[in-house]
């Protein structure tokens, strides 16, 4: 039987956590509060940013998940998350002298710091500008390096059931398309909780995966696409040119050869599940 820790087990976590324990795993769930988490899914109240409160995991754990996301948008936070919490994870557990056959880390496509609307992949250089991408590559070092075998999963924009940013700003007219074409990547929640598991079983896995859809698109695609089915009027295109912040597109090949099947290969099944 699977003994999976998640630890970090929030919007993503938990859907990977209920997935899990339909499977029939053993599936404990970590967060600084566990209450809420899915049924059949076991609490385990601690934060990974205090290894004092890591002292007790649950024993002969097969598979660890680290799915934690920052609690607020500095530095600090960045690096309390995705640097200080696997550090002290990995030791933990090497600490307890557990076993697992492999820790999957959520990463994400920050890490790369192409912004001219260049196709990306597993093996592009990941030079990311900004301190979330540096802060996220170091923690992917972290567990590529860590004394059990690592894997990473670089996710896109998460959207899903409670997500639905696109979708509100579209209804409320508040929808503007960008003034240059800007590429964007996304995975619906299903797709995050599902690749997870896949590269859970996979029996070789790559150190690193993308995990985006199969199709990168200009963001005024998606909301006249989303106007269009939503019957409001098509969003206006902004005078003025700013800088984005992101302009990629990545690819998930790796992830879609591994044998992984998309639930929602595009953002039209996609969203078109959520309306």
């Amino acid at each position: 039987m699977e003994r999976v820790l998640i630890a970090g087990c929030g919007y993503v976590g938990s859907a990977l956590a209920a997935r899990l324990a339909a499977d029939g795993g053993e599936v404990w769930g970590m967060r600084r509060s566990p209450a809420g988490l899915p049924a059949d899914v076991r609490p385990l109240a601690a934060d990974l940013r205090d290894a004092a409160t890591l002292g007790r995991l649950p024993e002969g754990l097969t598979s660890v998940f680290y799915t934690a996301a920052a609690d607020g948008g500095s530095e600090d936070d960045y690096r309390a998350v995705y640097v200080d919490g696997p550090r002290n994870l990995l030791a933990a557990l090497a600490a307890q002298g557990q076993r697992p056959r492999r820790v999957i880390f959520t990463s994400s496509t920050s890490v790369y710091g192409q912004s001219g609307g260049e196709w990306v992949d597993e093996e592009s250089p990941a030079e990311p500008a900004g301190f979330r991408g540096r802060r996220m590559l170091e923690g992917e070092s972290i567990i590529l390096g860590g004394p059990f075998p690592g894997v990473v999963l670089r996710l896109g924009g998460i959207y899903g059931p409670g997500r639905t940013s696109y979708i509100d700003r579209v209804r409320s007219g508040a929808a503007e398309c960008p003034a240059a074409n800007t590429y964007t990547n996304r995975i619906h929640r299903d797709d995050c909780a599902g690749a997870l598991r896949h590269l859970m079983h996979l029996p070789s896995p790559h150190p690193v995966y993308i995990g985006v859809d199969r199709a990168p698109a200009d963001s005024c695609e998606v909301l006249h696409w989303l106007a269009a089915t939503l019957g409001q009027p098509a969003p206006r295109r902004a005078d003025a040119a700013v800088p984005p912040r992101s302009n990629k597109r990545c690819r998930s090949a790796r992830l879609a050869f591994s044998g992984y099947t998309f639930l929602y290969p595009t953002y039209r099944e996609g969203f078109a599940s959520l309306l």
